[in-house]
């Protein structure tokens, strides 16, 4: 099992680049479920060997970024609470682990800071994806929009450059164990997606 984490990890370092990088960015910051923690620190760790510029992939990933979350800005901008909500409630909605209680969440998180929220929400796990579909709910200003999301993905992949940096610096001590590692953070993964889906199951049957 190792050996195949340890296969996938390097089939997805080989293919780490600028390009990757923007579009796995774009993807994270649409409602699916993609963590950018996957993405910058390793495109950072790649700099920190040569492969690639740190610059580069801070500016991609921001781009990537803005662009998936524009994707959410106008589609909730155009369709509407009651359709947004109701895509939330789908069974589509659910395999994006999306659900009416993230987007309410979300949506509350904006009412109570106001446009600043799309620059915070950037540094806020649970809100970073989500926070522009109340900014398109909002009709919040395109040019403040992009402002205040380019900034504050801008502060978050820097942070995650770093680590990534860090990563290097230590790729000694951790590599011997990185499918190991691996294996816990996909084991982690499995385990808290079967617990949501039960503590979900079991509020919907408590409600009725």
């Amino acid at each position: 099992m190792t050996e195949f984490f340890h296969s996938l990890f390097n089939w997805y370092m080989a293919n780490l680049n600028y390009f990757t990088v923007a579009l796995l960015m774009a993807i994270e910051s649409t409602f699916l479920p993609l963590p950018s923690e996957v993405v910058i620190p390793f495109a950072a760790y790649k700099a920190a060997q040569g492969q690639l510029n740190v610059f580069g992939v801070v500016l991609f990933g921001t781009a990537g970024a803005l662009c998936g979350s524009l994707i959410n800005y106008f589609l909730a901008r155009y369709l509407g609470r009651p359709l947004v909500y109701k895509f939330a409630d789908s069974g589509i909605g659910r395999v994006f682990l999306l659900s009416r209680e993230k987007v309410e969440h979300a949506e509350n998180y904006f009412i109570r800071n106001g446009k600043s929220s799309t620059f915070i929400g950037r540094l806020v796990p649970g809100i970073r994806h989500l926070i522009s579909i109340p900014a398109g709910l909002a009709r919040m200003s395109l040019r403040d929009f992009m402002l205040f999301t380019f900034t504050g993905a801008a502060i978050w992949n820097i942070i995650l450059a770093i680590i990534g940096f860090y990563l290097y610096e230590v790729r000694d001590k951790i590599f011997p164990y990185l499918g190991y590692i691996l294996l816990a953070f996909g084991v982690g993964f499995v385990i808290y997606l079967i617990m949501k889906a039960r503590i979900k199951s079991s509020d919907k049957n408590n409600s009725h």
